[in-house]
């Protein structure tokens, strides 16, 4: 009979540390440290490309395009203000630590301009393809954060982890729909 006491009172307490995710070592676990180190990464990823959307957006020949990268800028803006959200829900500084990646899309996203003529859809077709390199990489951070959240019993903080991984991939498909309409079959003809 105290084996059952002694096993029931684990689970209870595993069950509140799951729940809560801010008690006791899961707050100061290794995996928990990881989980904020990468959040800082994504909040400087995030912070650049806010920078960065409207540089496309001047280099975009079709009006859809700078539309797109228009409306990117403003859900950007918000992603940067859930994550600090998220930042405070786990009692948390927001900080921003380089992130290599990001970095590198953002200059390859430079290059793709410099390396494209003004007003063609060669230079759209181009930006479209730098864009959705940078969707694809906060898809998969913001689809992993969230798990990891998830796992860890932050509950809020995955729901709003995932809000933002949903609006990554509805941009994902915005692009594509421009690309597909016209930029990919216009830039091949010229």
């Amino acid at each position: 009979m105290a084996t059952t006491t002694k096993k029931t009172t684990t689970t209870t307490k595993a069950n509140s540390k799951k729940t809560t995710g801010q008690t006791g070592k899961m707050k100061d676990s290794e995996f928990h440290e990881f989980f904020v180190d990468e959040l800082k990464d994504i909040y400087w990823a995030e912070k650049h490309l806010v920078k960065a959307l409207p540089k496309m957006k001047k280099a975009a020949t079709s009006p859809e395009l700078a539309a797109a990268f228009e409306k990117h800028t403003q859900e950007t803006q918000t992603h940067i203000d859930t994550l600090e959200e998220v930042f405070a829900l786990l009692e948390t500084k927001p900080a921003a630590k380089k992130c290599d990646a990001m970095a590198g899309l953002l200059e390859e996203a430079d290059s793709i301009i410099a390396d494209t003529d003004k007003g063609t859809l060669t230079r759209d077709a181009g930006l479209i393809l730098a864009a959705q390199k940078v969707e694809h990489y906060e898809i998969a951070t913001y689809g992993t954060l969230a798990v990891f959240a998830q796992n860890m019993g932050h509950t809020e903080v995955a729901s709003l982890l995932q809000q933002t991984l949903d609006n990554e991939k509805a941009t994902d498909v915005a692009l594509t729909e421009i690309a597909t309409a016209y930029v990919n079959e216009e830039a091949a003809a010229e």
